[in-house]
């Protein structure tokens, strides 16, 4: 059975305890072994023998870190194939650890619309090909369109184009809003959107990250 690791917690304002229930219900139609934690300090642990590890962990301070046996830790385990799928706040946790994010595979930078502004945008799928994408279209939401830093090695699924009504040299910029990487024999799943547990209840995003999951997850065939 698929031992996964799911640490959630944190700043209240992306309610991951209310995500929680969504996150369980696909960890329990994927048939996985669920160790969730609010402690951050599980990542001291031998994270070896785990399958996944789920993030939903987020930060209020550009200043909060993992410590450098914590960040050892975790890539370590990547690397030799734990899976890793993160969402959202992700992106902006941990954000005095460079070698997190580099494993993630972006760095959280703004909203231009504003911190939890239900703005209106369109995420497009640009692989429909990949097992990650199968069956999901093209979604609109009204959330927080992420402005991310993004490392040009990731594997994108999905994105955004940014209109400018914010900021107007942003107009036509594409973002990408969900990516796969690698790291070792370990595989990445990231998705931007999920700023409230109404954004990932869309059908899309709710199969988008299943799929997601599954792909990430070690296995034999990985």
């Amino acid at each position: 059975m698929t031992r996964v690791l799911y640490l959630y917690g944190g700043w209240p304002g992306h309610q991951p305890y209310e995500v929680a229930r969504w996150a369980r219900s696909l960890f329990a139609e994927l048939g996985y072994d669920v160790v969730e934690t609010n402690d951050v300090f599980a990542l001291d642990a031998d994270l070896t023998g785990y399958d996944l590890i789920a993030l939903n962990w987020n930060n209020a301070l550009v200043t909060e870190g993992l410590s450098a046996a914590q960040e050892a830790g975790l890539l370590t385990a990547v690397e030799n194939g734990t899976g890793v799928a993160a969402w959202h706040g992700a992106a902006a946790a941990f954000r005095a650890s460079l070698k997190y994010h580099w494993l993630i595979g972006g760095s959280f930078l703004e909203h231009p619309a504003g911190e939890g502004v239900r703005y209106p945008y369109s995420v497009t799928i640009t692989d429909p090909d990949h097992e990650i994408t199968r069956g999901v279209t093209g979604f609109d939401v009204a959330s927080e369109q992420y402005y991310m830093s993004v490392d040009p090695n990731n594997h994108v699924l999905a994105e955004t184009v940014f209109t400018g009504d914010q900021l107007p040299w942003l107009d036509g910029l594409r973002m990408p809003q969900a990516w796969t990487r690698t790291w070792g024999a370990g595989r990445v799943f990231y998705s931007a959107v999920g700023h409230d547990p109404e954004d990932l209840a869309i059908p899309q995003v709710t199969r988008l990250a299943k799929q997601g999951f599954a792909w990430a997850a070690r296995t034999t065939a990985n």
